[in-house]
């Protein structure tokens, strides 16, 4: 299954460090375009040029993970296209030419399912997303979740509990399965 992943999923970091992690144990293909990392950046760089120097090093590292996760689209792609917000019709571009089977997103108010389906692609918001992989194959997804629980622990120096973290990540009915799991 190929997953086309919005910006606003790949930042913030936690949800991103799960996805991604899921992804790594093998549960999707992920995808972006060129454009979706540098909304990332930008997005970044809100905090300061130290959160977009941090982004831009984040995204180089993605791109030597997944190599073939980047999707590029002829620009007259768009031309075609509609959604609510024009601002991402490019993410519904790179969603087909990829053959992206899903786009991952919190913003379902700008990606309709109707319009989406007229092309050959459903949406998915993060937190049900990873609930049904979650369900789908419990004990790959709570390693995932489990290193990325482990990492923000030693990187806030706090006692994040699963739950918790999820819950602050956007992502509160996954944290809630993962927690009855362990």
């Amino acid at each position: 299954m190929k997953v086309l992943i919005d910006a606003n999923v790949l930042y913030p970091t936690v949800m991103r460090e799960v996805v991604l992690g899921v992804a790594a144990a093998g549960l999707f293909e992920p995808q972006w375009s060129d454009r979706i990392l540098e909304e990332w950046a930008r997005a970044a760089a809100r905090l300061g040029t130290e959160g977009e120097t941090q982004a831009r090093g984040e995204i180089v590292m993605l791109g030597a993970r997944w190599p073939r996760a980047n999707v590029t689209y002829p620009p007259e792609l768009e031309n075609r296209l509609w959604l609510p917000d024009p601002a991402d019709v490019h993410v519904l571009a790179a969603a087909i030419s990829g053959s992206a089977d899903i786009i991952l997103t919190s913003n379902a108010k700008d990606f309709p399912r109707n319009i989406l389906a007229e092309e050959g692609v459903a949406r998915a918001d993060p937190d049900g997303f990873l609930l049904g992989c979650f369900e789908a194959q419990p004990e790959a997804v709570s390693r995932a979740a489990e290193s990325v629980l482990t990492e923000a622990r030693r990187l806030s120096g706090e006692d994040w509990q699963m739950r918790g973290l999820m819950k602050k990540a956007r992502l509160p009915r996954f944290g809630k399965a993962i927690e009855r799991f362990a």
